[in-house]
């Protein structure tokens, strides 16, 4: 069996992580609907004093959400070109949402300062022509959008990424779905992002429409993994159950942003397989190999939403530098496991993080310092997600890629924020 196109890394994984984090960066405070928008001056703005202290049902937007979206898929591998059972391309996809979600009512400090945030947890599945060599996924994962920028009182471009797990794919298998070189696990992570116009039909109801951008992948933790990536329509509907349109009109001021330095540290570990280069092919490990590590990142906190800084990255790679002997194509081959100091590496990254309600964005560039040669002489980069517990603890789920598109692993832990000044304004 030929490898080759089982262990290519993961096509573009960076970009499309990178399109989220943008999109990020670009959603400004947005301005109220359906009113006359009021002027800001960069300390203060329109708010309700009174809407973060009341309950939860009344300080928050339930909503509830369906969508469609059809999808063209890219013809990254040639088994969605034609090499598979039916000897035909696999184009297109289709795939059925539903969404509660919850959004700061209008007026509140939070809605101010995050344009409109909401965020939520929704439940997709997937069709695929090809059924019997791809499977009907289901997705579970999170969500949060926010307004980019207001177009109308009615109308404003929006944003929103997902991301979560899919499972009940059909991997592949040697003997019984040799085809399938793209997908490697029944479980895969679902990565999403969505350029979409939201209009406000009523206070009730809003009609949505825009671009998707969708990758699965499961992360390098098995072959083989060349992912798949699609571009779609999106078009839903969302109701919302207690819109209080009253807030908007209320006057407050937002407290000023207490710039300061805050310092994360990240403990982490995962697991992952390894391709191993020969001549001008790779060959696949049949083992799995633990990957731990940790960041301790001084971050400079430039307002409610950015921060910036660096990071000392230490990590062990179980799999860095693992190498095989006189390989013979077909056979049974035998892996090698380098000393320890080959597979251990402390390296320095530049990082900068989008930051919302709950959840933080962040992206990293860096380079090991010092390493055991080999694979841990890399330039990597870091794509990471942020989830709140509490105000100083997290939950970290991270990607370590090597030159822009070659997959290393993953990186799930927890985090605990030392020095940190930042305002609880969504919080009670």
């Amino acid at each position: 069996m030929d490898y080759k196109h089982d262990i290519i890394s993961i096509p573009k994984s960076i970009l499309l992580a990178g399109i989220i984090l943008y999109a990020c960066l670009g959603a400004f405070a947005g301005k109220p609907n359906h009113v006359p928008f009021p002027i800001n001056t960069p300390d203060s703005t329109v708010i309700s004093s009174d809407v973060d202290s009341i309950a939860f049902s009344r300080r928050f937007i339930h909503r509830i959400g369906v969508e469609m979206r059809p999808s063209y898929i890219f013809p990254t591998h040639p088994f969605l070109q034609a090499e598979n059972e039916d000897l035909s391309p696999i184009r297109y996809s289709h795939s059925s949402h539903i969404k509660y979600s919850f959004q700061f009512q209008p007026g509140c400090n939070a809605e101010r300062i995050y344009g409109g945030s909401y965020q939520g947890i929704g439940l997709a599945h997937f069709y695929f022509r090809r059924q019997k060599e791809l499977g009907s996924p289901i997705a579970l994962y999170l969500f949060q959008g926010a307004r980019i920028t207001p177009l109308t009182s009615w109308l404003s471009l929006n944003y929103e990424w997902n991301f979560g797990l899919s499972f009940g794919w059909k991997p592949y298998n040697f003997e019984t779905n040799s085809y399938n070189r793209v997908i490697g696990s029944k479980l895969n992570a679902y990565i999403n992002t969505n350029f979409y116009l939201n209009w406000i039909l009523s206070p009730r109801l809003n009609l949505n429409t825009g671009i998707v951008l969708t990758h699965f992948s499961n992360g390098n933790t098995n072959y083989p993994n060349a992912g798949l990536n699609t571009i779609g329509i999106q078009l839903g509907l969302t109701y919302n159950f207690n819109k209080k349109q009253d807030f908007l009109s209320r006057p407050a001021f937002i407290p000023a942003f207490p710039r300061h330095i805050s310092y994360d540290l990240v403990l982490f570990g995962s697991w992952r397989k390894k391709g191993i280069s020969w001549g001008e092919t790779q060959v696949a490990s049949p083992d799995t190999y633990m990957v731990m590590g940790f960041n301790f990142a001084p971050m400079y906190n430039f307002g409610y939403k950015f921060r910036m800084g660096i990071s000392l990255d230490g990590v062990y790679d179980g799999s860095a530098n693992v190498y095989t002997k006189d390989y013979i194509y077909g056979t049974t081959q035998e892996f090698f496991t380098p000393s320890l100091h080959k597979q251990l590496a402390l390296g320095i990254s530049g990082r900068c993080e989008y930051v919302m309600p709950y959840f933080t964005v962040g992206v990293g560039m860096g380079v090991n310092l010092l390493h055991g040669g080999g694979d841990l002489k890399a330039f990597y980069q870091i794509l990471a997600l942020k989830i709140e517990i509490t105000r100083n603890t997290f939950i970290h789920i991270g990607y370590n890629l090597k030159n822009f598109e070659t997959p290393n692993f993953l990186m799930l832990g927890i985090g605990i924020r030392f020095h940190n000044k930042y305002p609880s304004c969504y919080r009670r």
